[in-house]
């Protein structure tokens, strides 16, 4: 019954109300004939209330002022235009002398278009007047500072590519009520936006698109959305100069630094200034690196491989150093070690066993042999006394001879032995120095391929 007696006390204003008539085509009189119209924008303006009223919605994106991926929030400057129809007020433009007029917005119905994605409130100024045309259209263009939520991904940094989705929607009106509509082409908002942008920093503008979300539900009772997608790149140019480049020449250095002798005590404090500068390094240029607890970005993964191929590598130089100088003192190598390393890991980093000296030791082994037992001669035809005299000698001279080669054959032994440990150095540090070349390599042909990537979508 009230809503009976709502419609029946406003239903001749809503009549009185469709047609403005102009006493003189003059503002003041022109404004004094849209009076009654201006007392119903308390109410949605149709007719007929099960009408829903149309919103057409556009913008024109005027700078991308920041992204800050520990928030997860996109900054950025529009200027947004709305357009729907007053059925209540509607004239003749020569009568009334204008086509259209600009008055202050608390005079009409506006509606309540939120957008979905907004996290502060907006601190552009703020625009007091709208534009009113003959046949009741009403525009209403306003700049907005949008601090919008977006899920950044930015595991490729700095050749990353955001899409972030601003979605306009009524705050209170269903669907039943009002309806949002796409007011320009993408294409169209897409190259004006480029066009008029002055400010985007880091960042650079790729494509703009526009999607009407669709509800199954027939019954209207959810509101209606529009969704616009800002698809932007960050420049990676300042990122490879200041963070990438850099952190190759250091890895490439001590990369050439294997070329060094290993026994040289320069090496290892040159590899110590090497960790010590790349850790300078990555503090001084830490601000720049984007900090977010949803994905690690890759090129922290990178720094911290560098960063463990420089300690690895000044590991590998003190273990070769001990192994040069004191090789003579080890035990000798055991039997998994020699297959491993001397035999298998030699061939694959092209060194392999050296067994010339084993050879050539058995063979002048095998050779004193033959000449001790040549030079001992026939039996002797002297008497006995002479017999057992020499004899005797040959005895003592035998137990010497003994000693000498237990002693000749311990050295070979422990020549032997640390010539083996100072070989699997060698073949560790080489096999270092291939790892190191295989790491470059993988990441020069990475961050090209991922850099010409990025510039070609």
């Amino acid at each position: 019954m009230s809503t009976v007696a709502v419609i029946i006390i406003i239903l001749p204003a809503f009549c009185g109300a469709v047609e403005v008539n102009c006493s003189q085509p003059d503002h003041p009189s022109f404004l004094a004939a849209l009076s009654p119209a201006f007392d119903l924008r308390a109410i949605r303006p149709v007719k007929n209330q099960l009408t829903y009223t149309n919103i057409s919605v556009h913008f024109t994106l005027y700078g991308i002022l920041g992204v800050d991926e520990k928030s997860q929030l996109l900054i950025t400057y529009i200027w947004l235009y709305y357009w729907w129809k007053n059925e209540f007020i509607s004239w003749d433009p020569v009568q009334c002398g204008t086509d259209k007029i600009s008055l202050p917005k608390e005079k009409f119905w506006l509606p309540d278009i939120v957008i979905n994605e907004f996290m502060e409130e907006n601190k552009a100024p703020s625009v007091p007047y709208i534009y009113l045309f003959n046949d009741g259209k009403i525009k209403n263009s306003f700049p907005v500072r949008v601090v919008s939520s977006c899920n950044l991904n930015i595991y490729t940094f700095p050749f990353d590519i955001q899409n972030c989705s601003l979605t306009f929607n009524s705050y209170v009106y269903y669907a039943l009520e009002i309806r949002v509509f796409l007011g320009r082409d993408p294409k169209i908002i897409t190259e004006l936006s480029k066009n008029v942008m002055t400010t985007m920093g880091e960042w650079e503008l790729l494509d703009i698109t526009a999607q009407k979300l669709v509800h199954d539900d027939e019954s209207g009772l959810y509101t209606d959305k529009l969704a616009f997608y800002i698809q932007v790149r960050r420049r990676a140019n300042m990122y490879v100069v200041n963070l990438l480049l850099p952190s190759c020449f250091l890895i490439t250095l001590d990369l050439f630094s294997f070329l060094l002798p290993p026994q040289s005590t320069d090496r290892s404090s040159f590899k110590m200034t090497l960790i010590l500068g790349y850790t300078v390094f990555l503090l001084i240029m830490n601000d720049l690196l984007p900090v977010t607890g949803n994905t690690i970005p890759l090129i922290n993964v990178f720094f911290s491989l560098c960063l463990a191929l420089m300690v690895a590598s000044l590991l590998e130089t003190i273990l070769i150093t001990n192994l040069l100088s004191n090789s003579p003192d080890f035990s000798p190598i055991p039997r998994w070690i020699r297959i491993l390393v001397l035999n298998c890991l030699g061939c694959l980093v092209c060194m392999p066993r050296n067994t010339e000296k084993t050879k050539n030791s058995e063979k002048r082994k095998t050779s004193v042999a033959a000449e001790m037992k040549c030079n001992e001669g026939p039996p002797g035809t002297g008497g006995p006394a002479e017999e057992d005299e020499a004899l005797t000698e040959l005895k003592s001279l035998s137990r010497v001879l003994q000693t000498i080669r237990c002693e000749v054959e311990q050295q070979q032994k422990g020549k032997q032995s640390s010539e083996e440990w100072i070989q699997v150095g060698f073949i560790i540090d080489r096999l270092l120095f291939g790892l190191y070349i295989v790491f470059i390599s993988v990441s020069f042909i990475t961050i090209i391929i991922v850099w010409i990537n990025s510039y070609n979508q």
